[in-house]
């Protein structure tokens, strides 16, 4: 339930279109629901503006298909028939098996392909984002840029994600040293960007170098890419931390969905 679901479901009670009995069994819903193994939390819209999403990992394809089951069932009808579709439906993280279920049992999500896991999910191996209803388009213009192609099922998680949460961002892949050029070349792209996600594993250093040269909020994601002092992604993160570019936001090492919603949360 959004602020939009909540307002047209108090009107629907004013008008008569909707018996207060009825208003009751939806708000009983609120603020979560508890599915067993799982409390859903049909709140944070209201509470965040953001959604509630399903992080795949962890969690069996069942598991999977009835969160997003509960969360897609967070819908308001008006009177006639017209529905307000409810806040996006978001899981992320998500193996074939429980892109599988959850596509099966409730058609009409669109599937992202990220590629093949990241870090210690590594085991799991190819991944997706699959995203149910999503939000209506912003007019907000966002960038993502990565490092190189071994950083892209991070950006494209974090792709995924904003486009569930309405924005339409643009995706320039492999701009590491060796591409800087293509980067540079694109500078009034990013004076008009309203916000810029960079994705860099090894030593970060591409979030300094987006962070000298645009004047659009920059969050940047540090991914376990790398091999000896990277640490699997402590490198990149701590150097992004110590950037003397400033005013970086930086999320948790390959966290495109975190960067997403901060993205989000920074824009009108």
């Amino acid at each position: 339930m959004d602020e939009l679901a909540l307002q047209r479901l108090l009107d629907d009670v004013r008008s008569g279109a909707c018996s207060p009995d009825e208003a009751v069994l939806r708000l009983r819903r609120l603020p979560f629901a508890d599915l067993g193994f799982a409390k859903v939390d049909h709140h944070r819209s209201l509470r965040q503006g953001l959604p509630e999403a399903v992080y795949g990992q962890g969690k069996t394809a069942d598991q999977c298909s009835a969160i997003v089951g509960e969360l897609l069932g967070d819908r308001h009808d008006d009177a006639d028939g017209v529905s307000d579709g409810g806040p996006p439906v978001i899981l992320t993280r998500a193996d074939e098996d429980q892109v599988a279920r959850a596509l099966g049992d409730h058609p009409g999500g669109v599937r992202t392909v990220t590629g093949r896991a990241t870090g210690a999910d590594q085991v799991r191996g190819e991944l997706s984002t699959v995203v149910w209803r999503p939000a209506a388009s912003r007019l907000a213009r966002t960038l993502v840029v990565t490092a190189g192609t071994s950083d892209l099922p991070v950006a494209r998680e974090c792709e995924a994600t904003l486009v569930a949460l309405g924005l339409r961002p643009t995706l320039l892949a492999d701009c590491g040293v060796a591409g800087v050029h293509r980067l540079l070349a694109s500078a009034d792209e990013l004076a008009e960007t309203d916000a810029v996600v960079v994705v860099a594993g090894m030593e970060g250093a591409l979030a300094s170098l987006v962070g000298g040269i645009t004047p659009a909020p920059v969050v940047a994601v540090p991914t376990s890419t790398g091999y000896g002092a990277a640490l699997e992604g402590v490198t990149a993160l701590l150097a992004m931390h110590a950037s003397c570019a400033a005013g970086i936001t930086v999320v948790g090492i390959d966290n495109g969905f975190g960067a997403a919603c901060a993205v989000a949360r920074m824009l009108p």
